[in-house]
């Protein structure tokens, strides 16, 4: 009779196994924000999760390999929150390309934002040894995902786009401030390719 209401063994070993997971990736968030990813140990993060140095190494390779995943995480609900806003402006009639994109500009900043202090450790430079490729490499993609918005001859556009945006993000994200972030936006949204008929004219 048991059986029909207790989920099976493996399955609550998965769950278990799946709540130390998430239990170590929150200390080590904590640890890492703290002390630095360079003055962390591995002994800090199971001792803030509650759990053994074993159960650490069973889902991680270790120290960095926390670090990474949780950028990835963070860099999946990033990627989650611009195409959530960008198909939320289309929805609502939108068809300008920039305002599409500082849509999906805004609800980035947003996350940056609500997630300040995840969002700063990256942004410091002091992550594992080849962390600074990984974040070209992110920049890279972010710069694809960005030249999708656009037409195809908008390339120069959209180098400058990102570029502003990458260093907008870390001036905000260690301000803290809202107002700038909104401000940025409202010059990036008045960019446009030269000599669209949409552009500012000169003189």
């Amino acid at each position: 009779m048991s059986s029909d209401v207790e989920p099976p063994v493996s399955a609550r070993t998965s769950e278990r196994g799946a709540a130390t997971r998430s239990a170590l990736l929150r200390a080590a968030r904590d640890v890492f924000v703290t002390k630095g990813f360079a003055e962390a140990g591995v002994t800090d993060v199971v001792a803030k999760a509650d759990a053994s140095v074993g159960s650490l190494y069973h889902h991680f390779a270790g120290k960095a390999d926390l670090y990474l995943t949780l950028f990835e995480e963070f860099q999946a609900r990033q990627a989650q929150r611009t195409k959530q806003a960008a198909r939320d402006a289309r929805e609502a009639g939108e068809t300008d390309p920039m305002r599409v994109f500082v849509s999906a500009a805004r609800a980035y900043l947003d996350g940056c934002l609500a997630e300040r202090e995840l969002a700063a450790l990256f942004l410091r430079g002091d992550g594992p040894p080849g962390f600074d490729v990984v974040m070209r490499d992110r920049l890279r993609t972010w710069a694809r995902r960005n030249a999708a918005l656009f037409d195809e001859d908008q390339n120069a556009l959209v180098v400058v786009l990102t570029g502003a945006l990458a260093g907008a993000v870390s001036e905000i994200v260690q301000s803290g401030d809202r107002k700038l972030a909104e401000d940025v936006l409202e010059i990036v949204g008045r960019l446009r390719p030269a000599g669209s008929a949409t552009g500012a004219t000169s003189g």
